[in-house]
């Protein structure tokens, strides 16, 4: 990077900043911080949505896979991330944002304490938090690697670097900070990835490059829509953990349903995040297919890959917008995570455990809101520093193995609880599923990998957690049914077929002392 480079990316810092400054006009209390106030429109609730999926991961341990297997990279990873989110647009999307206009929750998690119990929520809280400390930490690493590769600075310094930034813009500015920047970095990201595709194929043959370069002999077996360890299975496993997933077991995208006005907008808002990507991801990922052809990784798995065709292909500015799209990428589902981690822990944990968090008024609830962002996101980043020890190994190990394998245990009691269907299943059904899924995904990965010449397959490392929980929460529930005419109550609020425009305007209570549970409740 040259003095041109670094001015690009210090003016996209810079524009960071004044949103966050600007976003925090908008943000009078925890439900404009969580939810937006329930105002966002629905189409900048579909960007923010796309953006706040995925990271850096995808041009440092994505690229690798793109390098070494072709297509594989989309279609076992994008293509069933965009099936998922179609699928959940009707069955899921309404029913998120119904929680906020109806039962006037700031948390995705608020709710689980009337449909279940409050040990549920606890449980499902406090193993997500912990989860996605983790998850986001590889996502620090990721861009502190690529900002390493580009600036020389070392791997501490990058994630200090971008940390700090991403901290001061959604610390101030909330969830509106946080879709306003990430509109932004798609701009971004659409100029530099064009940039990208096009300087890929000028490079080559032109556009006839898009359906001639397959028969290189370096590109052989790139079109094999499965390979390696992404088999058919693991293509299954992940189309079903990633429609729990990117439908809300992330909590920061069930946060952007939450955000618009009504249901209806918020299957809109679903809709277009699902032909995001669809689309856009293959753009991106063409340059990665035919890196093979144009550069040499220095890295075993490929990851540096991209980092190489970047600078090899692009002029300075150009170069400098580049690394600002990879930037951009990481730091809106970062900072997403934090605002939805921060929710969890002001509106789910504190009160069950502190008088006080209940009697917060709405100013110390923000500034609570604000610390436990704070808080969050420097846990993130110190357990960064440590993404390549041996106890993680790798950034794509910790993204692929540890985020799909734990997230089916924690997102199915949540997910399907939204769902009438599945009303039988109680506080019994969902317990047990959830740990029993973490036991799996346990035994899995250590005993009996360690005790298996060759190790367990990555596909039932991530696939056999989820379908314990699966199996379990509905056998369980068909078994020792625990339906109350309480919670049969509550599901039909969240069901019923009209939009919910009434609640649009609905404001979020602070936990009230009177209906707050006792700390001993949880023990």
């Amino acid at each position: 990077m040259n003095s041109l480079d670094w001015v690009v990316l210090i003016a996209y810092f810079g524009v960071m900043l004044a949103i966050g400054l600007w976003s925090h006009k908008r943000v009078d209390d925890v439900g404009d911080y969580f939810t937006a106030g329930g105002k966002m429109p629905w189409w900048l609730s579909g960007i923010s949505h796309h953006m706040s999926g995925y990271s850096a991961v995808m041009f440092t341990g994505y690229a690798g896979i793109a390098y070494t297997y072709g297509v594989t990279s989309y279609v076992t990873w994008s293509l069933p991330i965009a099936i998922g989110i179609g699928i959940g647009a009707k069955l899921f999307a309404p029913r998120l944002n119904r929680l906020r206009s109806r039962l006037h929750v700031a948390s995705p998690l608020e709710y689980l304490k009337n449909r279940y119990n409050l040990p549920t929520q606890q449980a499902l809280a406090w193993s997500g938090v912990l989860l996605k400390i983790v998850d986001v930490g590889a996502k620090w690493a990721a861009i502190a690697t690529l900002l390493s590769v580009f600036t020389g600075v070392t791997i501490t310094q990058g994630i200090i670097i971008t940390g700090a930034i991403t901290a001061v813009y959604c610390t101030v500015g909330g969830l509106w900070a946080d879709a306003l920047t990430e509109l932004g970095q798609f701009v971004i990201q659409l100029i530099a990835g064009l940039a990208m595709l096009i300087a890929t194929l000028n490079k080559l043959d032109g556009v006839s490059t898009l359906w001639n370069v397959w028969d290189e002999p370096a590109l052989k077996h790139h079109t094999d829509p499965v390979a390696g360890p992404y088999t058919t299975v693991f293509l299954l496993a992940y189309l079903f953990i990633k429609t729990f997933e990117y439908n809300g077991g992330m909590w920061n995208q069930a946060q952007r349903y939450m955000a618009t006005r009504n249901a209806r907008e918020a299957t809109r808002s679903a809709r277009l995040s699902a032909v995001l990507w669809l689309v856009w991801p293959a753009v991106l990922f063409f340059p990665m297919w035919v890196s093979p052809l144009l550069v040499h990784a220095k890295k075993p798995d490929g990851s540096d890959s991209y980092g190489l065709m970047v600078e090899q292909l692009l002029p300075h500015g150009l170069l400098g917008l580049v690394v600002v799209g990879f930037f951009s990428h990481t730091m809106a589902m970062c900072s997403s995570d934090a605002n939805a981690i921060a929710a969890v822990v002001t509106r789910d944990i504190a009160p069950a455990f502190s008088r006080t968090a209940r009697e917060w008024t709405a100013r110390v609830g923000l500034i609570a809101a604000r610390l436990t962002t704070l808080t969050f996101l420097g846990l993130s980043m110190a357990v960064a520093t440590q993404v390549n020890s041996p106890t993680f190994k790798d950034i794509i190990t910790v993204v692929i193995k540890w985020v799909a394998g734990l997230m089916g245990p924690i997102a199915i009691p949540f997910m399907l609880g939204l769902l009438p269907r599945f009303r039988k299943s109680g506080p019994t059904a969902a317990l047990t599923s959830w740990a029993l899924g973490l036991f799996a995904f346990y035994l899995l990965n250590y005993p009996i990998n360690d005790a298996i010449s060759g190790g367990v397959k990555l596909q039932y490392q991530i696939s056999v957690p989820l379908a314990v929980s699966l199996v379990l929460y509905i056998v369980i529930g068909w078994i020792k049914p625990e339906d109350t005419p309480e919670r049969d109550a509550l599901l039909a609020k969240i069901n019923s077929d009209d939009d919910g425009s009434a609640g649009a305007e609905a404001l979020i209570p602070e936990p009230a002392a009177e209906s707050a549970p006792t700390a001993s409740a949880v023990e």
